[in-house]
């Protein structure tokens, strides 16, 4: 070989070795560039499917979860399930929240791989978590396992989300629970549910005979936070056999809130519909005995009308102050009306006679009429303390109002001041205090007489309430009465008489009001709490 040649190749060798190292250390030199914060980086709104290892169904599914991916590194991204909860039934398992602060990063096509593994200390114990997964095109698929002590307890989590914009509601609150009582499943329930939102908690009273089958089929109607949803949704049956049922709303975003509703007690009720009527027949003073008809378990001041008379003819007095009427809120109902009785017979009988229905008896007292109404029947203490009085109701008043200036009643006039219809009607009921039960001489009664003897304002009244009101243009209306204990106490071992009084005109007891006032009352209801 001559020494040109030698030259010649010896110049070509280089060329190539020179290229050929240019070439390796550019591909050492460029890394792969993973756009996470573009691409991965964000809030996802999901759901999960959770479930036992060594399981093949799901012990939850559907669960509503919200996931966090931010970026650890250039080649890695943090995830986090914050506030991991699930229910079991109405348990709840409470694994906090999870996060695994790297998890390396690999290109796959048009999406990103990831996987990553921690341990960490959660509110279950020890654990070790591994998550894997995919992002791509907004959205995300993982595995998460959960292996707590050691292996004693393992959960895989499959969930799937789609990446949030950030513009999404964040609110997830409960606005108004109720239950619909034209639903006939919730007949059972008693009182209004109170929604705590703080504290995330329902609750709602239910009737004492309530069974269990019946607790299985409420139905509550929900409202929530706008563009917010509802588990179980609103006029979905609900089971509360176990006296509580988990409600959780989510907000647009994902975020989301646990509700637990629960039956806080349960309470009796003695219902009066005024169905049945009994008759009655009373001897008075002077004249004949006559014979009217009464609600079941009540007193009337139908006797009044009675004891009138011989009288009646000379006063025009016709009729009674309490009927049975055949069209009610529900059935039958009573009606009680104010009357002009014209008055005379030196005071002893009024101008104005108003229409009383009440729990207790009549005993006549001709010098007294006030005391002639006896309020009040003995009291059950079995059934505990007496907190609610309900019932239905219409009204409409006379047209010219009555006063007079003193108990000669028979002077009374018409009040132009009144104006016109300007009667009211009232309800009161009362708890009273006695020693023992006089059931033939009445000695322990209080009655509609002033001062202590009245069985709304004597000193041995222990609980009370009352409504009153005018026209309610002939539409019936729904009353509740709430019995206010003040600093008095329900005593097991007292004994009590309980009263009820509907009177068609309020300040009848004067002998005020409007003939021709009518009240008509239904389906009563007393409740009772222990």
């Amino acid at each position: 070989m001559n020494k040109r040649l030698f030259y010649y190749l010896f110049a070509v060798l280089c060329t190539v070795t020179l290229f050929t190292s240019c070439s390796d250390d550019d591909g050492d030199d460029t890394p792969t560039v993973i756009p996470i914060e573009q691409e991965m980086a964000g809030d996802y709104k999901g759901t999960m499917d959770v479930y036992y290892v060594g399981v093949p169904d799901p012990i939850a599914s559907g669960l509503s979860q919200k996931v966090y991916v931010t970026k650890a590194s250039d080649t890695a991204v943090k995830l986090e399930l914050r506030d991991f909860v699930f229910f079991l039934g109405s348990e709840e398992l409470n694994l906090g929240t999870i996060a695994v602060e790297n998890c390396p990063v690999t290109v796959e096509g048009t999406s990103y791989k990831f996987s990553g593994n921690q341990k960490m200390t959660l509110l279950v114990g020890d654990c070790d978590v591994a998550v894997s997964g995919t992002i791509g095109s907004g959205n995300l698929a993982m595995i998460v396992d959960v292996k707590v002590g050691g292996g004693t307890l393992q959960v895989k989590v499959d969930y799937k989300g789609t990446k949030l914009a950030g513009t999404e509601s964040t609110e997830a609150k409960i606005l108004s629970f109720t239950f619909d009582k034209s639903v006939e499943a919730n007949a059972v329930v008693f009182s209004e549910p109170i929604v705590n939102e703080e504290d995330g908690t329902i609750v709602f009273e239910v009737l004492k005979d309530v069974t269990t089958d019946d607790l299985k089929k409420l139905v509550p109607t929900i409202e929530v936070s706008a563009k917010a949803t509802v588990t179980p949704a609103s006029g979905a049956t609900v089971d509360f056999s176990s006296n509580k049922a988990i409600f959780t709303v989510v907000a647009e975003d994902g975020s989301s809130k646990i509700y637990t509703a629960s039956i806080s007690g349960r309470a009796f009720v003695v219902s009066y519909d005024f169905e049945e009527w009994d008759p009655v027949t009373h001897k008075p003073m002077f004249g004949d005995e006559e014979t009217f008809t009464t609600p079941t378990g009540w007193c009337t001041s139908n006797y009044g009308i009675v004891e009138m008379g011989m009288f009646k003819p000379m006063l025009g007095v016709s009729g009674w102050l309490v009927t049975e009427e055949s069209e009610g809120h529900n059935g039958k109902s009573a009606l009680l009306r104010t009357i002009n009785s014209k008055g005379g017979v030196g005071g002893l009988i009024p101008t104005i006679t108003t229409g009383s229905l009440f729990l207790g008896t009549w005993s006549t007292n001709a010098g007294n009429t006030l005391n002639s109404t006896k309020f009040g029947n003995q009291f059950n203490n079995s059934l505990g303390r007496p907190v609610a009085v309900k019932g239905w109701y219409k009204y409409e008043s006379g047209k010219d109002f009555y006063t007079c200036e003193s108990d000669a009643t028979d002077k009374a006039t018409i009040d132009v001041s009144k104006g016109e219809y300007a009667d009211q009607y009232s309800i009161k009921v009362s708890l009273y205090t006695t020693e023992e039960y006089d059931e033939t001489g009445f000695s322990d009664y209080l009655t509609g007489e002033s001062g202590d003897n009245n069985f709304y304002t004597s000193s041995r009244v222990v609980a009370k309430g009352g409504v009153e009101g005018g026209s309610t243009d002939g539409q019936w209306k729904e009353f509740t009465i709430t019995l206010d204990y003040g600093d008095a106490e329900f005593d097991i071992n007292q004994k009590y008489r309980f009263a009820i009084v509907c009177s068609s005109s309020k300040e009848g007891d004067k002998f005020w009001g409007a003939p021709e006032s009518k009240l008509w009352v239904d389906d009563i209801e007393v409740i009772y709490k222990k």
